[in-house]
């Protein structure tokens, strides 16, 4: 029985949603006339790529089961996919082939301990490990407190490890601690697409995903955009509960400790000699006697010493 993923729709709305961002001045043809699609035809897409208009409408129809990968390119090309849209349309391509056996259903994964020394090495810099669906599995003493408002926050429960995705899609208090949340949400839902992708016969992250979808318009608005992500890293700002204002740089990194699901390691610093880095020093020195059993010392924002909203988090 063939069990592979019917992701037919898929391919058809993230080609045609890439086809309508390219014009034919940035594709180097010729235009003439009143033109009724926002992007390119069809047709254009075709002749850039070297295919019939048929073969091309075909694929877009969602038909790319044997679809070399010599064809996969120039239509890549064609349509300026960027690497992670390459790699994107290339997952599709592989999940719609028939499996050469059943896929194993995935079994949770016992976490090494020498990747939690590694975490826990890192005494100024916020480091933590996530899946391929954006749950954190694992931290050191920094990250559990910069992200305090995510493992404290109601999206989190016996069931669900804390979720970057759940958080801030579900939890409205993501808003005011993400201080460039549309940013933060646009890279997320991109994060997962590009999964889905690679990852089409995750159950848990297609639940997760439908739960976005029905719960959240402000999810289903990105996801409909097809947009990916894969590699990524770069600058986010923060309005913490207790250290306040923070500028950090982060880095996402590939973390091969099993075959069977992705995992990334991600590590926050921020710029040395900078208010940021004091910030970031403080709320360290506070995750440290947090880890001591003893309450950190009141805040700025005049949380008397000890309250509950000053302690890192928990679970």
């Amino acid at each position: 029985m063939d069990q592979r993923p019917d992701n037919r729709s898929e391919i058809r709305d993230f080609l045609a949603s890439r086809r309508a961002k390219i014009t034919p001045d940035q594709a180097g043809l010729p235009t003439s006339g009143r033109r009724r699609v926002p992007g390119l035809r069809r047709e254009e897409v075709a002749i850039l790529a070297g295919v019939s208009t048929e073969w091309y409408t075909r694929l877009e129809k969602g038909h790319i089961r044997g679809v070399s990968e010599d064809v996969l390119d120039a239509v890549a090309r064609a349509l300026h996919l960027d690497e992670d849209e390459r790699t994107y349309l290339f997952d599709l391509a592989r999940a719609a082939q028939p499996p050469s056996r059943a896929p194993r259903r995935r079994k949770a994964v016992d976490f090494p301990p020498r990747v939690q020394w590694l975490l826990d090495s890192m005494t100024l810099s916020a480091a933590f490990v996530t899946n391929g669906r954006l749950d954190i599995v694992a931290t050191n003493a920094l990250a559990r407190a910069l992200f305090a408002p995510i493992f404290d926050s109601k999206t989190t429960d016996e069931r669900h490890r804390p979720n970057f995705a759940r958080y801030y899609f579900l939890d409205r208090d993501s808003h005011h601690f993400a201080a460039d949340w549309d940013s933060a949400a646009d890279t997320t839902a991109a994060l997962l697409r590009a999964e889905a992708g690679r990852s089409p016969h995750d159950r848990a992250l297609r639940e997760l995903i439908g739960e976005l979808s029905t719960v959240s318009s402000e999810f289903r608005t990105r996801w409909a955009a097809h947009n990916v992500r894969i590699h990524h890293g770069g600058v986010k700002r923060f309005h913490h509960p207790d250290a306040g204002p923070l500028e950090l740089t982060y880095q996402p990194l590939d973390l091969p400790i099993s075959t069977h699901e992705a995992h990334s390691l991600t590590i926050y610093t921020a710029e040395p000699g900078t208010p940021d880095e004091d910030r970031l020093k403080l709320l360290a020195s506070w995750a440290a006697t947090a880890s001591g059993r003893e309450s950190p010392p009141a805040t700025r924002s005049g949380r008397q010493e000890g309250s509950a909203d000053t302690r890192g988090p928990s679970r």
